[in-house]
């Protein structure tokens, strides 16, 4: 047996597949594997955490008002016909837009009224396209099983046919692989102790003695066990030094976490709670906005009639996102009830507070109210009354 046969044994003795790590690991990493980086899983739960706390309302076109006592405000919100709650139907079927590029929900109809919302996983999901690039079409099928477009809602994510998208796994894999390698080659690190070497010997070894060598190798290395290794004679292991990559291990990892943050247009700051409220302002602007979007899409394409098109649209209340702290918070409100922006009722319905009933606008009596239309000035203070004539006051009391 050579010395190159030697080494790679004692590699993989250690745990180590040392050969694949020169080959550079793997090249391309499943949604699995990738699910293994904390930095992508912490993006991907930030957003769809955040968006599937947020309520969904059902608005009229004509005055802004929402509308109550729909189902599918209900089926959206709180009990959905499914195993899945809301809350779990929304995170999942926004982790798989992300992920995989796109995202479905199956709507249930008893007629045209919608009887249940039941997650499906994209996995399960197959999508047959027509021929037309033009006037395009499309079929779903779940086991077997053939639905029309309309039966599902569809989230996607960089489409190029409204049912599939591409998903950053599949956008991004070489720098997941890269991540994923790193994480892969820091666990096999700790898993040999830190430690990488050769096993040479002068004189040819047998087969029984590989294997005599490879369990007191991983006996050494096991728990719970005697860390106690003898090696005969002629048989010697020589430490291989740490090379400037390994050394670096550390500041390769945030520098990956870093990369894959980008990926989702946030800070790793958002990631590790420690942004600023302008921080997280841009990112919940760059990040969750377009995805909250596209869903209020998808709403009205897939969940109204066509009959409603015109009178009724879905909307993902966003007020709670841009809150801020409640000093900064409060010290706008001040401004906008002092410049007669809101009224004291909206910002306490913006607060979640009942309202007081107060339907009445305050203006101050130092103002000076001025009409462009009749060309009119009115002093509050005084009761006085001005028509501008030709660049003159005159008093009509």
């Amino acid at each position: 047996m050579g010395l190159r046969q030697l080494f790679t044994r004692s590699s993989k003795m250690m745990g180590v597949d040392l050969m694949e790590l020169i080959r550079g690991g793997k090249s391309e990493v499943t949604k699995n594997e990738a699910l293994n980086i904390p930095s992508l899983v912490s993006c991907v739960n930030f957003i769809a955490n955040t968006i599937a706390m947020l309520p969904i309302e059902l608005r009229s076109r004509q005055d802004n008002k929402a509308v109550l006592n729909d189902k599918r405000v209900w089926l959206l919100n709180d009990v959905t016909g499914d195993t899945l709650d809301a809350f779990q139907m929304k995170k999942a079927w926004i982790r798989d837009m992300l992920l995989d590029g796109e995202g479905y929900i199956h709507i249930q109809y008893n007629l045209n009224k919608v009887n249940g919302l039941f997650y499906v996983p994209s996995s399960k999901v197959g999508v047959f396209e027509s021929i037309d690039p033009i006037f395009k079409s499309y079929d779903i099928r779940v086991n077997g099983v053939v639905y029309r477009d309309f039966e599902f809602l569809k989230l996607t994510r960089d489409t190029e046919n409204g049912v599939t998208g591409q998903g950053v796994i599949e956008e991004s894999n070489e720098m997941l692989a890269v991540a994923y390698n790193a994480l892969r080659f820091e666990n096999n690190l700790v898993r040999s102790g830190g430690k990488k070497g050769f096993l040479q010997t002068d004189s040819r070894v047998d087969d029984a003695t590989i294997n005599k060598i490879k369990a007191a190798w991983n006996k050494f290395y096991s728990k719970n066990s005697e860390n106690v290794m003898v090696l005969n004679n002629g048989l010697k292991f020589t430490e291989a030094a740490l090379s400037s990559v390994e050394m670096q291990l550390r500041e390769n990892k945030e520098a990956n976490a870093i990369e894959i943050c980008k990926i989702f247009n946030l800070s790793p700051q958002i990631v590790d709670g420690t942004c600023t409220d302008e921080e997280y302002n841009n990112g919940i602007k760059s990040a969750v906005l377009p995805v909250i979007k596209a869903i209020e899409t998808a709403l009205n394409k897939d969940l109204l009639l066509e009959s409603e098109y015109k009178s009724l649209y879905f909307s993902v209340d966003t007020k709670s996102l841009l809150k801020g702290d409640m000093k900064k918070r409060f010290e706008a409100y001040a401004i906008a009830v002092n410049k007669n922006i809101l009224q004291i009722d909206e910002v306490r319905e913006m607060e979640g507070q009942p309202p007081l009933g107060l339907d009445f606008i305050k203006l101050g009596l130092q103002d000076v109210m001025y009409f462009p239309e009749t060309k009119e000035i009115y002093t509050p203070n005084t009761k006085e009354w001005y028509k501008l004539e030709g660049g003159e006051k005159n008093n009509e009391g």
